[in-house]
């Protein structure tokens, strides 16, 4: 999977608001989300060298983010 580097950068430096609502009442931190991205753009966007809980919430969280188009 190739994820667009500047459209993550874009998601969490700009779209935080987003982050937050889709993280609200889901148990999990939006530090801990924002974490994973910001790892994500550490290393050129490679999902393989997340944990698989860090996959999980990649998945769960900025993955449909990044695919929806910004309001």
């Amino acid at each position: 999977m190739e994820l667009d580097l500047a459209l993550l950068k874009n998601l969490l430096s700009k779209r935080g608001d987003e982050i937050e609502k889709s993280v609200a009442g889901t148990g999990y931190l939006v530090k801990t989300v924002i974490g994973v991205g910001t790892f994500l753009l550490d290393n050129e966007g490679d999902v393989d060298l997340l944990t698989s809980k860090q996959k999980a919430i990649f998945y769960r969280f900025l993955q449909p983010l990044l695919e929806t188009p910004r309001r």
